[in-house]
């Protein structure tokens, strides 16, 4: 680690940044004890921290490999997170390269961090020190610090592992490493406040069942991206489990609700009227097309049709609206340049694309659906 802090280095991984990591790979390092591997490493880890966490964007900083750095969660995930939890004593039991670990412990004054990769958290105390933040880090297995421990917390926190033995993506709690439905007892036992990321994959209703102390559910988007889906478990009694979607960075409100509602809710449906209604991919995660349509008073265009409508403008709608018009197809230009929406038709958007010689991009829409009177095609005005 002191080798890639050397000044001269440094300036090296600083003035290669926009520079093909292939091509960088295939050259000599100029440095005769540290690999191109391990520098082109850095360059990867800044490159990424750019655009996911720029707060590690300091001198000092030294960045894992690749697959730690596309299993941490971003900067604006990890404050979302952040916001919502507080106590005295708050503990990452799968640690990795630390963001949700360093925002989520900030209204936390006791830190620990348990990490089973010895560079890696390594990697993390010398990062943490160089940001003033304290924690103590333990280099254990899950199980073997929950095997040992004797102390409680006020939350602990895990980001299961989501990849098998052949590196294959997995996403039931079953198949995650550690095994949720194995430790979810003993994590219990030890504090009140268990908080969870999963893969936006996880079904919701599975959940639920699987889980039976889930009392909040939240469904976090970035820039309409369903990025991670977080459960909190408690061992008190909740009469009703809370699922919050939120689409950060969109300008979209949050929407919450309680499991059961969309069961009892129901949907008027009409023909396309002035406005149109785009769930966020947060809403269409949650599967709440019913209540949606109850609670902003709007009215779907077809039972299969995720799509909304009114005469007056809903602003605090959670998703994209936009005013049109119902056009012919005939009146579709070839060569024309929209933003083409497929949903319930019969074809996808680039097929659309193809069959009508149409451009990708500008500032117009056309959204390509089925009320309950047959197919349709809207043009934003």
């Amino acid at each position: 680690m002191v080798k890639i802090l050397n000044k001269e280095v440094q300036n090296y991984i600083n003035a290669n940044l926009n520079v093909d990591l292939h091509t960088l790979l295939l050259k000599k390092s100029p440095f005769p004890d540290l690999s191109m591997q391990e520098i082109v490493q850095q360059v990867k880890g800044k490159q990424v921290a750019e655009r996911k966490f720029p707060f590690l964007l300091k001198e000092g900083i030294v960045f894992p490999p690749q697959l730690s750095l596309e299993q941490a969660s971003s900067e604006k995930t990890a404050l979302y997170k952040s916001e919502i939890l507080k106590g005295k004593k708050f503990i990452d039991l799968t640690s990795g390269f630390g963001i949700d670990a360093y925002y989520l412990s900030q209204n936390f004054e006791d830190i620990t961090l348990v990490e089973q990769n010895t560079e890696l958290l390594e990697t993390v105390a010398h990062n943490w020190n160089v940001l003033g933040k304290k924690a103590r880090f333990i280099n254990k297995k899950l199980e073997g610090f929950l095997h040992e421990n004797q102390e409680h917390f006020d939350t602990i926190y895990l980001d299961p592992a989501r990849r098998d033995q052949n590196k294959n993506k997995v996403f039931l709690l079953e198949d995650l490493s550690p095994n949720i439905l194995e430790i979810q007892g003993e994590l219990l036992s030890i504090s009140n406040k268990v908080v969870i990321k999963l893969s936006p994959l996880i079904d919701l209703k599975y959940l639920i069942s699987a889980l039976p102390q889930i009392f909040r559910i939240d469904i976090v988007a970035l820039k309409n991206d369903v990025k991670e889906i977080v459960i909190f478990l408690s061992n008190e009694i909740h009469h009703a489990i809370t699922c919050n979607t939120v689409n950060l960075e969109s300008g979209e409100s949050a929407f919450s609700f309680t499991f059961g509602e969309e069961e009892n809710a129901e949907s008027e449906y009409s023909e396309p009227e002035k406005f149109i209604y785009v769930p966020n991919n947060a809403i269409l995660k949650a599967g709440i097309f019913n209540l949606i349509s109850e609670k902003f008073e709007l009215k779907k265009l077809h039972p299969n049709t995720h799509l909304y409508t009114s005469d007056q403008k809903k602003e605090s709608f959670p998703g994209r609206i936009f005013e049109m018009d119902i056009v012919d197809s005939k009146s579709v230009k070839k060569k024309g340049q929209f933003n083409i929406i497929a949903k319930n038709y019969p074809l996808k958007p680039e097929e659309i694309k193809k069959k009508y010689g149409l451009k990708d991009g500008g500032s117009h829409y056309l959204i390509f659906t089925q009320s309950k009177k047959g197919k349709i095609i809207l043009k934003s005005v």
